[in-house]
């Protein structure tokens, strides 16, 4: 049998960065690196490059809806990931998605901040987010700051179990943005921390590792692999990625997500 036929499909919520460190491309170099198709629907044009983002541009919920159901009618998917939002209406357009194809593995990446800071979600999408898209998440990956924001609380524990709370199966809290010698991913569910999973600290500043982590999540459970095992292997992946990593202009460095084919050049 081709085994291109036998690609699991993901279907990417993402915005489009037009400098290819995050967003969309971020998603389909991940998801070809673990043997996954990639199927996407954009949900905002931006305005950036490796140092910030200027202008978000949402799509309307109607086009992320119809493309949605269009490529859901055809594809077999396997993972939804989501990424940069835009709107709180779009946020609304997705959770109707979701809730049509509740078997459907879910990662959320709560993408609140571009890299260089500039602001990617008002109060109104920060609630949506909270509301529709939390409790329908197998996979939440905040990094330390979004998950503060997200609940409110300084602790990190505390702000984990509260997103649990709110219905999330697993919620893995990254660590890059907090002031440690090593950074410290943490991995709970069930109301308690399951693993501490500590990474050398790598000297750069990264634009895209979020979507990077994510991706490579929703990716290995299209595979079947349990989140556990996904969130495992993935984080080894992004860590490789980014010590890799280059620096295509003048800001931040971008991941190299097909680090794996230099052995075959």
């Amino acid at each position: 049998m081709n085994k291109r036929a036998q690609r699991p499909a993901v279907l990417c919520f993402s915005g489009h960065d037009p400098c290819g460190g995050a967003g969309i491309q971020a998603d389909i170099e991940t998801l070809v690196s673990h043997g996954c198709h990639a199927a996407s629907v954009i949900t905002a044009l931006t305005e950036q490059d490796s140092h910030n983002v200027k202008k978000i541009l949402p799509q309307t919920p109607d086009a992320i809806f119809s493309q949605a159901q269009t490529l859901l009618a055809d594809l077999p998917i396997k993972a939804f990931k989501i990424g940069l939002i835009g709107h709180a209406d779009s946020a609304r357009a997705i959770h109707a998605i979701l809730q049509q194809y509740s078997d459907i593995p879910v990662i959320l990446d709560t993408v609140l901040a571009a890299g260089g800071g500039a602001p990617l979600a008002d109060e109104n999408l920060l609630g949506a987010i909270n509301e529709l898209l939390v409790p329908c998440a197998t996979v939440l990956t905040p990094n330390s700051v979004e998950a503060r924001k997200l609940t409110g609380l300084d602790d990190l524990p505390a702000a984990a179990l509260k997103l649990l709370e709110r219905g999330a199966r697993y919620v893995l809290v990254t660590g890059s943005h907090e002031q440690t010698d090593t950074v410290c991913n943490q991995l709970f569910a069930d109301g308690r921390l399951l693993e501490a999973f500590n990474w050398d600290r790598l000297p750069h500043s990264y634009h895209g590792s979020g979507c990077t982590l994510a991706a490579a999540i929703a990716g290995l459970s299209a595979q079947g692999l349990a989140p556990f095992n996904a969130v495992l292997e993935a984080q080894e992946y992004t860590w490789n990625a980014l010590q890799h990593g280059y620096r295509p202009g003048s800001g931040q460095y971008h991941p190299d997500r097909l680090f794996w084919m230099a052995s075959d050049l």
